[in-house]
């Protein structure tokens, strides 16, 4: 983990490096779980919601249900919009979301929809840019951090990737997003925080830019990808190695509390390799 961890530390301070952030960061502020997203749409829908907390449907069929009898998915967006809402205080007195802000990344992507780190920066007083569909990424600049919300952003409903269809349908990676991914992440060291890795978007994802450096015959050169997960697990690492990514896996049994270490240690490296490199 030690050699790891320098050689992470080494592209963050160098600004080489795209953080992915998935829902582990925004439930260390107390955001509702997909438990609680579903048991919503179970009420909303007249169904017992415990049928589907134990079933075979995810919560994308549930939530693509929800939109063939409502019509639309407005109802449940402005519903999460007001339920995964966190005061800016609460913001400002994470230190995950301080660190994340602190370490510098040029791009963050993330499948939160919350607006959770646009409030970190806001409040640590650092620019940023949110991008969220195709008239967003004609706007952006690299004058400072973008904010790519990949599976859509609580400000514009066609944007949302929320219901089964719009996942089946992302799974091509063809849409604008994906082609400013494809871009950015081939140059670059991709580090995945926050995920269980059991998002079949997120594990195709990795799958195809393993295949991409595979059929470029210049696989040696390729910034190899950084998970953390916050325990060992050793199905997981075997699978994932074979697609040459490094997974850092912390220790103790709180998810929080393991990637609260791991990013404080990343942060303490980072600093010293700045402060190493100052004239």
């Amino acid at each position: 983990m030690r050699s790891d961890l320098d050689s992470l530390a080494e592209v963050v301070r160098e600004r080489r490096a795209i953080l992915f952030v998935g829902a582990g960061l925004s439930m260390t502020v107390g955001l509702p779980s997909w438990r609680k997203l579903i048991e919503h749409m179970g009420e909303e829908l007249g169904l017992d919601p415990a049928c589907f907390l134990n079933s075979d449907s995810s919560y994308q069929t549930l939530a693509e249900y929800y939109r063939l009898q409502k019509g639309s998915i407005g109802p449940l967006r402005s519903w999460m919009d007001r339920n995964w809402s966190v005061t800016e205080e609460k913001i400002r007195a994470s230190r995950l979301h301080e660190i994340v802000v602190r370490l510098d990344f040029p791009i963050i992507y993330t499948t939160n929809y919350d607006a959770n780190l646009e409030t970190a920066f806001r409040v640590h007083d650092r620019p940023y840019v949110k991008i969220a569909n195709t008239r967003d990424i004609a706007k952006a600049h690299n004058k400072a951090t973008q904010i790519i919300k990949y599976h859509g952003d609580f400000e514009d409903d066609q944007s949302l990737v929320i219901a089964e269809t719009d996942y089946l349908n992302r799974l091509s990676f063809s849409s604008p997003l994906d082609i400013k991914l494809w871009a950015d992440a081939l140059g670059r060291t991709l580090l995945f925080i926050g995920y269980s890795m059991s998002d079949l978007n997120i594990r195709l994802l990795l799958h195809k830019l393993a295949q991409i450096w595979r059929d470029s015959g210049y696989e040696k050169d390729r910034p190899s990808p950084f998970v953390f997960m916050p325990r060992r697990n050793d199905v997981q690492e075997a699978v994932l190695a074979q697609w040459g990514i490094n997974v850092i896996a912390g220790e103790g049994e709180n998810p929080a509390a393991s990637l609260a270490l791991f990013l404080e240690e990343l942060l303490t490296r980072v600093q010293g390799e700045k402060a190493r490199a100052a004239p």
